[in-house]
């Protein structure tokens, strides 16, 4: 496997470089605007293009180390490719809204966690013993429990890098980040600000597209470091693809 790639086209059909309405920019965003249409923001995808491969090198690169990344989106449009994105490369997610202190109250979210792990436990084995009121009460605590915490409650530990659509909407979860020392790579739109965000990508955050394209691309740099990591300790990848085939062939 290699860094994926993608080209300047891929980018520009899926509405990347359209900024917001000029009147709602942010002048920190100045530097990677190219100009306006229609009163519309456009982005320059010849910076873009080098960001975000700086950005899927970092992506690859922490993974390599054994290092978890935790996918942050949590409008709308996000929810689901972040979800899916998260899930495909074996890495976390928060898509249903950023509970305060995820990140720096770590102990109190673990806690939170173990009760889900608990909850599951219980309902899974029947609830013996539970009054129909009680049961009713603890599926809704799951259901609750599951849409917070559902996309870390197996991370076992605070992430070693962040990416995040739309760091407007997700500002509490950059704050955390930065106080704990967590590098961030964030999708920027021009009416957002860039601070506090490591690994800058200058683009749309809110078309469905642009949204899907980014979940892609650091998905599958996120799969390059596991094989990069998985060779590194020796195992035969080959080996591991080729294994169910030849199980097969000896069954038959």
């Amino acid at each position: 496997m290699a860094l994926p790639e993608f080209s300047m086209r891929q980018l520009l059909e899926a509405g990347v470089h359209y900024g917001h309405q000029t009147q709602r920019w942010n002048p920190r965003m100045g530097e990677y605007i190219y100009g306006d249409r229609n009163g519309i923001h456009i982005l320059d995808l010849t910076q873009t293009v080098p960001m975000l491969d700086a950005a899927l090198k970092v992506v690859r690169d922490t993974v390599a180390k054994n290092g978890r990344i935790l996918f942050v989106g949590t409008k709308r449009q996000a929810q689901k490719p972040v979800a899916e994105a998260a899930e495909k490369c074996a890495q976390y997610y928060m898509n249903h809204r950023w509970l305060g202190g995820t990140l720096t109250n770590w102990q109190t979210v673990s806690k939170s966690i173990q009760r889900l792990k608990h909850i599951d436990e219980v309902l899974s084995a029947g609830g013996e013993g539970l009054t129909k009121k009680e049961r009713l009460m603890m599926e809704r605590d799951q259901a609750k429990l599951q849409a917070s915490l559902g996309g870390i409650r197996e991370m076992g530990g605070t992430p070693d890098l962040l990416f995040v659509i739309d760091v407007g909407k997700e500002d509490l979860a950059i704050l955390e980040a930065q106080k704990l020392g967590i590098p961030v790579v964030g999708v920027v739109d021009t009416n957002c600000s860039p601070k506090g965000v490591d690994y800058v990508i200058p683009g749309n955050d809110d078309a469905a597209r642009a949204i899907a394209l980014y979940c892609d691309l650091v998905a599958r740099a996120a799969l390059d470091g596991m094989s990069a990591q998985m060779g590194a300790a020796g195992v035969d990848l080959g080996a591991l693809v080729d294994a169910p085939a030849e199980e097969a062939a000896a069954e038959a």
